[in-house]
């Protein structure tokens, strides 16, 4: 008797399994449970829409790009997820669409302002990731938004252009590359600031 009132105590029952509103959050993402997330989100001071899940580092975003869920990125985007957050290997929901080759999240991301050149943990940037997976639609699409064809790389110091020269596999994508736009405009007026 006395035992399996010990092991009552032990277990936790519904009253004391509590769990944290970033928990709730990011479960409720996961189980697209739109309600449970609405009332989190609205909950008055909530900051869980940009929650992280503790061992990964991922975010909502990285969930709903994982299961290629164009509506859920949307809608969280749209309520203030910030697109810029990375996992803990330093992955964007940007660089996580690239890999997964998920053409419209890429596209929806960049509308809400996810940075082009941010680099992961190994200094790769969405345009490298894209380059490297051979997919010509993504490296035109991420050119066009403004993308760095020769930012390199922290591991091998090598650029996207340096990886489409090393594949000849691809035909394009030396050609999708030299599209990048290239800075020659002139300041619009007068540069504020000291003269020397």
């Amino acid at each position: 008797m006395l035992g399996s009132i010990a092991l009552a105590l032990a277990v936790p029952g519904p009253a004391q399994a509590q769990f944290s509103d970033n928990y709730n959050f990011l479960k409720a993402v996961k189980d697209k449970d739109g309600q449970k997330v609405t009332d989190l989100i609205q909950k008055p001071g909530s900051t869980v829409i940009n929650s992280r899940d503790v061992s990964t580092g991922e975010n909502a975003l990285h969930i709903t790009v994982a299961r290629r869920d164009p509506t859920w990125l949307t809608f969280l985007l749209a309520k203030g997820a910030n697109p810029n957050l990375t996992d803990n290997d330093g992955n964007t929901p940007l660089m996580e669409a690239v890999q997964g080759r998920f053409e419209e999240g890429v596209r929806t991301l960049i509308a809400y302002k996810a940075q082009v050149d941010k680099v992961n943990g190994s200094g790769e940037t969405p345009l490298i990731r894209a380059v490297q997976l051979r997919d010509l639609g993504l490296v035109r699409l991420l050119v066009a938004q403004g993308a760095n064809p020769d930012k390199r790389d922290t591991i091998a110091g090598m650029s996207a252009r340096d990886y489409a020269a090393r594949d000849g596999r691809t035909p394009g994508l030396m050609e999708a590359l030299d599209a990048a736009k290239t800075s020659t405009a002139k300041p619009a007026g007068p540069v504020q600031g000291p003269v020397f």
